[in-house]
């Protein structure tokens, strides 16, 4: 019993050198230790969680969505449709996985639409049934119909290819119940 106190005391002086040299000059155990002691004690300003950023492809597509839903109220042209798509904009840029679940419905419903127009308005008993005639300024510009139609189909799976990437999937992720009954 008698041989225990020396080596305490030894010890009790070893700690007070170690607290006086600072935290630096600590062993690289006492560093980890204070770590997870720290950790322990603060669990959520520990880490911070990483928030996906708005993925280039996206702004893109919410930048087509709104200069031609605002060129469509512009022209009182489908008004309903274009407010509808800058609400769903919004959802979007909220993070609001409603949005997303909105995005990728009116995206599908677009393509359906789009690849199925070619056979609603093909007319082959009308006479003036040709060419789409498109007016830039002072410049008219006869373009065939296949031309149109394939531009419209191309425009709408890149607008799902989009809608349906992982990115843009991580960074809608906000899940809020609009149940006002609760």
């Amino acid at each position: 019993m008698p041989s225990s106190a020396p080596i305490n005391k030894e010890s009790q002086l070893d700690k007070q050198e170690l607290d006086k040299q600072g935290p630096d000059n600590q062993e690289p155990d006492n560093q980890e230790r204070d770590k997870q002691e720290l950790a322990q004690q603060t669990p959520l300003t520990a880490e911070p969680v990483a928030k996906a950023k708005l993925p280039k492809r996206l702004v893109a597509l919410l930048l087509f969505l709104t200069l031609a839903s605002v060129s469509g109220i512009m022209a009182n042209q489908g008004v309903l449709f274009c407010i509808l798509t800058l609400f769903i904009v919004l959802a979007v840029l909220g993070r609001q996985l409603v949005g997303l679940y909105l995005l990728r419905g009116y995206t599908l419903v677009q393509l359906v639409a789009v690849c199925f127009l070619p056979v609603i308005l093909y007319q082959p008993d009308n006479p003036l049934a040709g060419p789409s005639t498109f007016h830039l300024g002072t410049w008219q510009g006869k373009v065939p119909d296949l031309l149109v139609f394939g531009l419209l189909i191309i425009i709408a799976m890149v607008q799902a290819w989009i809608a349906f990437s992982p990115k843009v999937k991580a960074y809608c992720h906000v899940r809020n119940s609009m149940n006002i009954m609760r």
